[in-house]
């Protein structure tokens, strides 16, 4: 195998990357915008040239045909439900919609195989201190929650994704950015799930 130059090692690196994360390799509009290409036919000129030197194979005519050259061939696929959206921001009524699945690897999420997951949409700004963003998905495993873990919780019959704090053995839910107050329940505060992973997917670039 030739040596790669420093740009497609980057591109290699990004496919890896990609396809641990979302369990299937990226299209060329992916790559484009996940590494700031001008179009994809720079994506196009670079998977050529791996594909050349021996590092991918590519199947004509689809979209996500291509695959790693010596990838790991016993990665674990789970197929997690997506249950719409969820306000990181202040809580909003519940809403438990499924909207299809999300394919992951266990392993390299390190998600244990046998537990019970479930996945949402983040929408809303109140947990960017954690490096959660508007538009990313998380997964969240149905278990008993512990101090300082992130939850998504029905507070008071409204729904949100916050910090889970349990101060003098009272529980609320603290926001990760400092616009959002606590929230502490007046009748009940409930756990649907502790989150466990996040995935997020590359944004279009703005055109200029």
């Amino acid at each position: 195998m030739n040596e790669l130059t420093e740009r497609q090692t980057a591109v290699l690196e990004f496919l890896r990357d990609f396809t641990a994360e979302h369990g299937h390799p990226p299209t060329e509009r992916e790559i484009q915008n996940g590494l700031g290409f001008s179009s994809q036919s720079v994506a196009r000129h670079y998977l050529a040239a791996l594909e050349k030197k021996g590092v991918i194979t590519r199947r004509a005519g689809m979209a996500r045909g291509l695959s790693l050259v010596g990838a790991r061939p016993s990665a674990v696929l789970l197929s997690i439900p997506l249950y719409g959206t969820i306000p990181a921001g202040l809580p909003v009524a519940s809403e438990q919609e499924a909207d299809g699945c999300i394919t992951v690897d266990a392993d390299t999420l390190h998600l244990p195989r046998n537990a019970r997951t479930f996945a949402l949409k983040v929408r809303g700004d109140s947990m960017t201190g954690a490096n959660i963003v508007d538009g990313d998905s998380i997964i969240l495993e149905f278990r008993d929650p512990r101090h300082g873990d992130i939850v998504a919780a029905l507070i008071d019959g409204e729904t949100t994704l916050k910090r889970y704090i349990v101060q003098r053995g009272r529980p609320y839910l603290r926001a990760e950015n400092p616009k959002y107050p606590d929230l502490i329940p007046a009748q009940e505060l409930v756990v649907q799930g502790v989150m466990v992973a996040l995935l997020r997917v590359p944004r279009e670039k703005k055109p200029k």
